[in-house]
């Protein structure tokens, strides 16, 4: 693992990763199940929420000069209202939760162990909160015979399970983007998987 860098940012200096990370999400979100046609100017403009979140925190890792993978976490009270919305109405002390953003890998890089490494660093990092108790995250929901989908696909469901995350059918929240396949943009269903801390 000599080969690789590590990266730790906060806050705003989240911005000085900005563009290699926007480079990452529209490269793997363009894969199933997210199917995202990504754009720059979107991408400039989501990290933002990040970057002005004083207790944001972004992990990545490079190689030759390249991000090739990173994953986030924020105080759920600083996410977008999209994503707060499912534990409001639930009643849930969103000043309790963390939320984990992105966790992404370019395919050669994947089953080297980085995604646990994910994980436990953004654990680690909510751990420094006295105020947390919960960590979630989202997944989007694509329907079985997607025409899109592909024949061998890593079933994530039993990867979070083991990493202690419980699947929340009642907390789903709404996303909009616009897929691949499609000419406009449209709303897609997130079900919320969460764990004590």
């Amino acid at each position: 693992m000599n080969e690789f860098t590590y990266v730790r940012k906060t806050g705003n200096q989240i911005l000085e990763v900005a563009h290699d990370f926007a480079l990452l999400r529209i490269a793997v979100f363009k894969e199933f199940p997210y199917l995202y046609a990504g754009e720059m100017a979107y991408e400039m403009e989501y990290i933002q929420t990040y970057a002005q979140s004083e207790n944001a925190f972004l992990f990545a890792i490079y190689k030759d000069g390249k991000m090739i993978g990173a994953s986030t976490c924020i105080p759920l009270e600083d996410e977008t209202m999209e994503v707060k919305q499912p534990f409001l109405d639930a009643r849930y002390p969103i000043s309790e939760i963390f939320y984990f953003g992105e966790s992404m890998l370019l395919p050669p890089y994947r089953s080297m162990g980085f995604g646990h490494l994910f994980f436990e660093e953004r654990e680690k990092y909510a751990r420094q909160f006295s105020s947390v108790r919960t960590v979630c995250f989202c997944a989007v929901q694509r329907s079985k015979n997607h025409p899109l989908k592909p024949a061998a696909v890593f079933e994530k469901d039993t990867f979070w399970t083991k990493k202690g995350f419980v699947e929340r059918l009642e907390l789903v929240c709404e996303m909009e983007w616009k897929d691949l396949d499609k000419e406009v943009s449209d709303f897609k269903q997130l079900t919320f998987w969460t764990k004590s801390i």
